[in-house]
């Protein structure tokens, strides 16, 4: 006989666990592997749920079960998620809005941690000092995609066996055993290729939940002496407790290392079916944890949103004793409310019980709640931008300040681009590269972008290489392109400068050595008229420099009898110059931010472009004079942010580079009559 739903004993474990996440948060700034714990535990109460329904033959139920399990979790979210997004419009900057709404919303539908992954190995995704307050919610998600999963497993094995029902039990123990190997298997090849990525993968955590499962189908065979049961309980609270300690969970989960916190749980569970005396059941059944238990879902919810709004409004990352006191004061409070106002209430309300209908509206309201508010603050700023988009304005000059300066002191505008608009400002080219033009280079493949015009054989047409920055260094070219009729072609890969052993930044995909490689190999074969190449390197600490070998691509290119354009690298910086600029606009409107000025270190010893430039066939193009006016690098010009980050230009202020891109370039006469 299978033992109670209810162990008293595994509610002070979720309490224990949820306390070490709170403290392991606050006060060490540490993952404690306590949610590891949260996702055993759920799977080993759903599977033993399910196999009692098997056993005692009732209908598996399965639209009941999610529409109860569901309405428990939904209501109490969606309320965490609206106050977060309440606090964050009043006190978050601005350029934290966007992360907000995106993650909102996949908090709210169960993707959070899809999202989070896929940030992980985006290079392109804004990186921000504060984490986001709705990092936590990626657990949650996992567990909301496996409360899914498992009761269509489940279900699937009582289809196929229901007629030999002796068969269901063993049969689930080898599909979740099969679960348990093949995922964990795969957590561990992954977690060593992009452990970032996996820490939030889904497939990468079934196990555990497997793992929870497995227990729960083999707990009725076990039996274990008092005396060993109480030992080996301690030894799964001490390697729970521990565990955060010493192992690094953040950074060496969800892998082998995770079966530490998993087996703990286990020994915890077994140890507990029948309270041996003198084991862990003594405290986690006592007065205390029994109150947390009340409310550990919800202190799970608040508290991460607490520290975090914390650390930005207060500008620290660490919160010390005293203000971790605070943090974890107020997150109790709030948990209570929302244990003790949503949860509760709709939790154990006999009419939702027996209505399905009430149930589904209860969920429906849980949405609507969220989405109302979310949608109504994005369609606001989205009007706004596409407002400001659309007006004729002449507040915004841009690089043609430092040419022809205009007074901006009246100019009562915004900014430009707004802050929750970054994302957009990167340069895009909109189609893939196609035909022709497509790269045969496998590792190519994903990196090529063109215009729509660059198959036209009569077009002229420049290829752009490289990193990020040849990409937003695009900006004025992809200007000039709509007025000259030329195609453009991008072949483009983050953190891979092109040159000969330059330093990479790259984080996801082919090696850089392999892509440039592959990339010259390309320019060569499709002999582009043109090629447009970033030749040096910027950095906030160092003076400029060439990037490494890209003297002998630019002979390459050349002796194939393309035409280079060598553009020097924009400045960066070791701050956010975007926000810099942006939090002077709101202080002095149409002033440009000078306390973000920063001294233009130069070149190098011994380096310049001159050089370079001497070589048949090649152009220089340096936009310092209008980044770095008067050697003083500026975060706006013309009422327009220069950066959208610390080292990106914005397409924005690019495209005001347009003019004087195309003086260098006729100047030099690089392009040839026919390009003009």
């Amino acid at each position: 006989m299978r033992p109670a739903t209810h162990r008293a004993d595994i509610d002070g474990l979720r309490a224990l666990a949820i306390l070490l996440v709170v403290a392991y948060h606050v006060w060490l700034g540490r993952v404690s592997g306590g949610v590891d714990v949260f996702l055993m535990v759920s799977a080993f109460f759903l599977t033993a749920s399910f196999v009692r329904r098997v056993e005692t033959q009732r209908p598996l139920a399965l639209g009941s079960f999610w529409l109860r399990r569901f309405r428990r979790l939904l209501p109490a979210a969606a309320v965490t998620i609206v106050g977060v997004l309440g606090v964050a419009l009043a006190a978050y900057p601005q350029t934290e809005w966007p992360r907000v709404w995106r993650e909102a919303w996949s908090s709210l539908f169960y993707v959070e941690n899809w999202t989070l992954a896929l940030s992980e190995v985006d290079y392109y995704a804004r990186e921000s000092v504060t984490p986001s307050p709705f990092q936590h919610f990626w657990s949650l998600s996992v567990q909301g995609q496996v409360f899914i999963l498992w009761p269509l497993i489940i279900a699937a094995v009582w289809v196929v066996l229901r007629r030999r029902r002796r068969m269901i039990v063993p049969a689930l123990a080898l599909v979740f055993g099969a679960i348990f190997i093949a995922s964990l298997g795969f957590s561990v090849v992954e977690t060593m290729r992009a452990q970032s990525f996996a820490y939030f993968d889904t497939r990468t955590r079934l196990w555990e939940f497997a793992a929870g499962s497995l227990v729960a189908l083999a707990l009725p065979h076990v039996r274990v002496r008092p005396t060993i049961g109480a030992i080996l309980g301690w030894i799964g609270i001490v390697g729970i407790v521990m565990c955060g300690i010493v192992l690094d969970v953040q950074g060496g989960f969800p892998g082998y290392l995770a079966l530490w916190p998993v087996i703990c749980t286990a020994l915890v569970i077994i140890a507990g079916r029948d309270r041996p005396r003198g084991g862990p059941a003594m405290i986690l059944e006592s007065a205390p944890l029994r109150y947390v238990s009340r409310d550990a879902y919800a202190l799970y919810l608040v508290h991460w949103p607490v520290l975090v709004t914390w650390m930005m409004l207060s500008g620290r990352t660490e919160p010390g004793w005293l203000a971790g006191i605070g943090i974890v004061l107020l997150s109790f409070v709030l948990a209570r409310l929302v244990s003790m106002l949503v949860e509760q209430p709709i939790r154990d309300s006999a009419v939702l019980d027996r209505s399905h209908r009430l149930g589904a509206l209860v969920l429906a309201a849980s949405v609507l709640v969220v989405s109302a508010p979310l949608g109504a603050w994005q369609l606001t700023i989205e009007q706004r931008e596409a407002a400001l988009r659309a007006s004729d304005s002449g507040g915004y000059p841009g690089a043609a300040q430092i040419d022809t300066p205009i007074d901006l002191s009246g100019a009562d505008l915004p900014l430009i681009p707004l802050a929750t608009a970054l994302d957009e400002e990167w340069v895009d080219l909109k189609g893939s590269c196609a035909g022709e033009l497509e790269p045969v280079e496998p590792v190519l493949q994903g990196s090529c972008a063109q215009t729509a015009n660059a198959a036209d054989s009569d077009a002229w047409r420049v290829l752009v290489m490289g990193d990020s920055h040849a990409q937003q260094l695009m900006s004025p070219l992809t200007v000039l392109a709509d007025q000259q009729g030329w195609g453009i072609v991008a072949l483009l890969k983050g953190g891979c400068a092109i040159g000969i052993g330059a330093p990479t930044w790259s984080a996801a995909g082919p090696p850089c050595e392999e892509w440039r490689a592959a990339a010259i190999e390309y320019a060569t074969r499709v002999q582009p008229d043109a090629v447009y190449l970033v030749v040096t390197r910027a950095t906030p600490a160092a003076r400029e420099v060439f990037v490494e070998g890209i003297r002998e691509i630019a002979d390459e290119l050349t002796a194939n009898g393309i035409q280079v354009i060598a553009v020097r690298d924009n400045p960066r910086f070791d701050f956010d110059m975007y926000e810099c600029a942006l939090e002077e606009s709101e202080i002095a409107p149409g002033a440009d931010t000078a306390s973000c000025d920063v001294p233009d270190p130069g070149f190098a010893v011994g380096e310049d472009l001159d050089d370079l430039a001497a070589s048949e066939g090649v152009t220089a193009v340096d936009f310092r004079p209008w980044l770095c006016p008067e050697g003083v690098c500026r975060g706006s010009i013309g009422n327009i942010a220069v950066y959208i980050d610390d080292n990106h230009i914005s397409d924005s202020y690019g495209r005001t580079l347009a003019p004087m891109l195309q003086e260098m370039l006729e100047v030099g006469g690089p392009l040839g009559a026919e390009a003009r």
